[in-house]
């Protein structure tokens, strides 16, 4: 028997977190999976929209502490679309946005396995405006940059240039930096960035448990370790930060930050999910009854 031809790969950007923001082609590759391999920022209530079997790619400890080993995430990825099986790879924000979307994709076409890229809404952009900060308000910023707070610790030195970061006249977005924001902040402090520029802390943007901490930038590592908040967080750094306050809305939602548990069974929770995450609570699927052809009919006709 021969083998199967190798199935499609799909490289989703799954959004943030709001499960609102997938994007419809998106949803519509996750309806024909196979097989999902999604990542630990991936909210799994995406995963509503899909029958396929699911596999949550993990962290193991390493020399560094905790990480993803791509190499084996690759294979993955590959193993299951020369089984003939359509896969979606899905990944939290967009996969080429400070993702591993690039490596995943060479390895693909190493295997001679056809995929497609799917961009997702990043957390710069949406974290940001779910905190009510505009990252190009025209008063105050006319452009943007996106920086890693997390380098690849095998790298030999930073590729991270602060002193032209510190001179940039827009607006900086670092992702992934809450635990090194002391020294993030303290290295734009060393190459003369003003010790008053507004900043902001934005914890789990776009979900329930959405926390901020604003402040300047020599005192914001002090105010977010005492603030206790969470990773993954986005840290912006500039005047547009200021006008959080004014265009607040997302925390606002009238059941903002509340668990709800769904005990209805699978199949009929979509619209009371829905409505939950509208209103802006975290909805928490407890199914605790599930219906079943009678086995026997008779007990029923007697009672009919």
């Amino acid at each position: 028997m021969s083998s199967p031809s190798p199935g499609p790969v799909y490289l989703v950007g799954g959004g943030p977190g709001d499960p609102g923001l997938l994007t419809l082609r998106g949803l519509e590759c996750l309806k024909r999976a196979d097989v999902v391999l999604y990542d630990g920022l991936v909210n799994p209530l995406l995963l509503r929209h899909t029958a396929a079997h699911a596999v949550r790619t993990s962290r193991m400890q390493g020399p560094n502490g905790r990480r993803l080993d791509q190499s084996e995430i690759n294979a993955h990825i590959v193993e299951e679309a020369l089984k003939g099986q359509t896969v979606v790879r899905l990944k939290g924000g967009d996969p080429f946005v400070f993702g591993r979307g690039a490596e995943e994709a060479a390895a693909l076409r190493e295997a001679g396995i056809p995929f497609e890229v799917v961009p997702g809404i990043t957390a710069a952009t949406a974290a940001s405006a779910y905190a009510g900060i505009s990252l190009t308000h025209r008063r105050h910023a006319s452009s943007v940059a996106f920086v890693t707070g997390h380098e690849d610790p095998t790298k030999p030195g930073t590729a991270i240039d602060y002193e032209n970061l510190a001179r940039f006249a827009g607006t900086l977005v670092f992702y992934m930096g809450l635990h090194r924001l002391p020294q993030i902040t303290a290295a734009l402090l060393a190459a003369g960035k003003d010790a008053g520029t507004p900043c902001t802390v934005v914890s789990r943007g776009t979900l329930p448990a959405q926390r901020e901490t604003s402040g300047s930038l020599d005192e914001i590592a002090d105010r977010a370790a005492a603030a206790g908040l969470h990773a993954p967080s986005l840290f912006v750094v500039g005047e547009c930060s200021t006008e959080a306050e004014r265009v607040r809305w997302f925390e606002n939602r009238p059941l903002f930050g509340l668990r709800i548990g769904i005990t209805r069974p699978e199949g009929q929770t979509d619209a009371v999910v829905d409505r939950c995450v509208e209103l802006g609570a975290e909805p928490v699927l407890l199914p605790t009854i599930e219906i079943h052809p009678a086995d026997d009919l008779a007990a029923i006709d007697a009672v009919l």
